[in-house]
């Protein structure tokens, strides 16, 4: 017979099994949202293009474009710009024809931003510079006007 017969093992423990827990704990995802709203919102207005340039308004429409335009910016200095590079005025044919060839030729687009407050000579003459190397298809870039509506 045995003396522990009827007296429960002191060393041994019933093991409960736990709920599976089904629901998703929201909260931790909606803070990483929130992180990356405010990273987004603070580097959006660093994307844009690093020359700083006052630019005219117009009414016209936007352009659709799939890759990045080649792009040459003149500040209210008289200052020129190939990309975000400063290029000198008589430098500006060869490097842009040599990028055009890289780029696909003389068909390429070239979009042309302008101070509001340079002077007509330099943007005409850094405009026929462009025609007389062979780019015709130039762009000017405008701001959207605001306050007048379109008619």
């Amino acid at each position: 017979m045995a003396a522990n017969a009827g007296t429960p093992i002191i060393g041994r423990r019933k093991h409960r099994r736990r709920k599976v827990m089904s629901e998703i704990n929201v909260t931790p995802m909606v803070d990483v949202m929130l992180v990356l709203l405010i990273i987004f919102m603070v580097s959006a207005p660093l994307l844009t293009v690093g020359v700083p340039i006052d630019l005219p308004q117009s009414q016209a429409k936007s352009l659709d474009q799939d890759k990045e335009p080649l792009t040459l910016s003149v500040n209210d200095k008289g200052q020129v710009f190939l990309q975000n590079a400063e290029i000198a005025v008589e430098d500006m044919i060869p490097k842009l024809q040599a990028v055009a060839q890289a780029r696909g030729g003389n068909e390429a687009r070239v979009y042309v931003r302008g101070d509001r407050r340079v002077d007509y000579g330099t943007m005409m003459r850094v405009m026929g510079r462009l025609s007389s190397a062979g780019f015709h298809r130039v762009a000017l870039v405008t701001e959207f006007e605001q306050g007048s509506k379109a008619k």
